[in-house]
């Protein structure tokens, strides 16, 4: 039983992410595996389940079968109460057609906001690394009687041009413009060295809500995104106000990581989130208790170090098992194996992954069961690795799932 204002949560969660290919090759992006234990998709989820939002709707539909799967198996939700965490695949309840873009993905299921009847609808994006308390936002929204609120992050301005940014009225808080990756962002009022750069993040009144999607299904030159096309209608209508998440206080959040948000949209911006979790004292600390990032894993026992094995600034997931090998700065999910004399640097290394004696991996992502044979070089001499396998345009060296690595 909710108390309180009914909210419903839509997560959107069907895109393609070609930018992080080929590790959606054979996946949906909010089902990229992160940070040694989780998927993507844990990060929001957990955020709205901390935060007690516990009626989730999750839009699904390119590569969805390993992200749905996940759904069911992991965010099971007690029913007495009526809480459910549910993937809804695109079903063309209005003609043989998939998803258009964002917006008409939450028009084609109208059928969840009708029979849920919320006062609210939250919809936020599936694939960001970061913790929020979304019921700050809420609460923040009903104050200001707004009808919708996006969420922004300060940015430095030489760095939005990247994203989606926000302007604002005088005021601080109405926005006057929302401007798709600008070349010149403006700045916030009071900080004008920075920018707000829009989470995708979105909280409406339903009404409000419901209204824009009919009036953006019937606009034939609208590409019905909700960044794109909904918010700046609202915007234009005086309707949008910006929540500034730098007011965001999560329980258990420290100093350096208070605030932490990391869109990985690219393979570079990946594995750079991954490295923020490795440090002594890490930017994005994943080991606070009192706002846990919430997930499922399988029964493997403890991680094992054997004939000298280590791991330093590392983090190693259980059943894997690092012997007489040398790991350091690198994020080891669960059940890896790494043999002797094998040395492994700045890399992510996802479920699966063998590493056979001797090998040297350096700044690489490995896909689930990628085997590296004995004495194979990965990030050793980029040219070569040119010719084998994807690599970033910061160099970084990328084997798809069950890739083989060349000799």
């Amino acid at each position: 039983m909710q108390t309180g204002p009914r909210v419903l949560a839509i997560v959107l969660a069907g895109g393609a992410g070609k930018r992080l290919l080929p590790l959606t090759a054979d996946r949906a992006k909010p089902a990229v595996p992160f940070g040694g234990a989780y998927r993507l998709i844990d990060f929001v989820l957990s955020n709205l389940i901390n935060a007690g939002l516990r009626r989730v709707c999750v839009l699904t539909q390119y590569k969805s079968h390993s992200l749905d799967r996940h759904i069911t198996t992991t965010w099971r939700m007690p029913t007495l109460l009526g809480d459910y965490v549910t993937p809804v695949p695109a079903q063309q309840r209005l003609g043989p057609r998939w998803f258009t873009g964002s917006a008409d993905a939450i028009f084609q299921s109208l059928n969840l906001i009708n029979d849920e009847a919320p006062d609210y609808v939250a919809v936020f994006g599936a694939d960001h690394v970061y913790r929020m308390d979304p019921m700050q936002m809420i609460n923040d929204h009903i104050d200001a009687e707004a009808g919708v609120s996006v969420a922004g992050i300060r940015q430095p301005r030489s760095l939005a041009h990247q994203f989606g940014v926000i302007e604002t009225a005088e005021d601080g808080l109405r926005i006057s413009r929302f401007l798709e990756k600008p070349a010149d962002p403006p700045g916030i009022v009071g900080d004008e060295d920075n920018s707000y750069v829009s989470m995708g993040n979105y909280l409406f009144d339903t009404d409000i809500l419901v209204d824009a999607l009919l009036a953006d299904a019937a606009d034939e030159g609208s590409v019905h995104d909700m960044g794109g096309n909904i918010i700046p209608a609202l915007v234009d209508a005086g309707q949008a106000i910006v929540y500034d998440f730098d007011r965001n206080e999560v329980p258990g959040s420290t100093e350096r990581d208070r605030g932490y948000w990391r869109d990985v949209g690219t393979l570079d911006a990946y594995h750079d989130a991954h490295m923020d979790l490795v440090s002594v004292h890490p930017i994005f600390n994943l080991y606070n208790r009192t706002w846990p990032i919430l997930t499922h894993l399988p029964p493997y026992p403890p991680a094992k170090f054997v004939e000298g094995g280590n791991a330093h600034e590392s983090m190693v997931g259980a059943g894997s098992i690092v012997s007489g090998a040398h790991v350091r700065n690198s994020v080891v999910s669960f059940d890896v194996q790494i043999a002797g004399g094998a040395y492994v640097e700045s890399s992510v290394l996802m479920p699966g992954v063998r590493i056979g004696r001797n090998a040297v991996v350096r700044k690489a992502i490995l896909d689930k069961n990628v085997i590296v044979p004995e004495g194979a070089q990965i990030g050793v001499d980029l040219d070569t690795d040119r010719d084998l396998y994807t690599i970033s345009d910061g160099g970084i060296i990328v084997l798809g799932k069950g890739l083989v690595a060349q000799r």
